[in-house]
């Protein structure tokens, strides 16, 4: 069985994460979406939002599971038999830092990585551009999943 893990904060899903989750389910039999927990930063939604809004919205894929994890990616992927990293890479200075993170992961476990070029549409998008142009009444409606506007919305109201 060929397994990937498609790691990332997620805060929140994009519609360029969500096409790299999509583009890895059609290469792989099971596609693990690995949602950091960084207890350094605070976000916007919960680890359990994160996970529950993932969970929904990837289920089409029928082929997807998604869980949190603390640590080392490469632990993550030796504890679930995972040979493969699947990152999206938007620009050439994500490649410097992806490129190093990928060399390191293979030194410490033998872990590979797959570098997919992300969809010129979303080559400028990150969940912190997304929230911060949200914040200030932008309309962000073609870059984010339905469900995961209406959770953005809700959530910035209560702020």
């Amino acid at each position: 069985m060929r397994r990937a893990v498609c790691p990332g904060s997620f805060d929140p899903i994009t519609n360029g994460h969500l096409d790299i989750i999509a583009r890895a389910s059609k290469l792989y039999d099971v596609v693990h979406v690995a949602v950091m927990i960084n207890q350094s930063k605070q976000g916007l939604f919960t680890i359990e939002e994160r996970i529950g809004l993932i969970r929904e919205i990837t289920a089409e894929f029928g082929n997807v599971e998604v869980e949190s994890f603390h640590g080392l990616l490469v632990d993550f992927c030796k504890e679930r038999d995972i040979p493969a990293i699947v990152k999206g890479l938007r620009a050439v200075s994500d490649f410097d830092y992806e490129l190093q993170m990928a060399q390191m992961n293979n030194g410490l476990s033998g872990v590979e990585t797959l570098f997919v070029p992300t969809n010129p549409t979303y080559s400028f998008l990150s969940s912190s551009l997304v929230k911060e142009v949200a914040a200030w009444g932008g309309d962000v409606s073609h870059l984010v999943p339905p469900r995961v506007l209406g959770a953005l919305t809700e959530r910035l109201a209560r702020k």
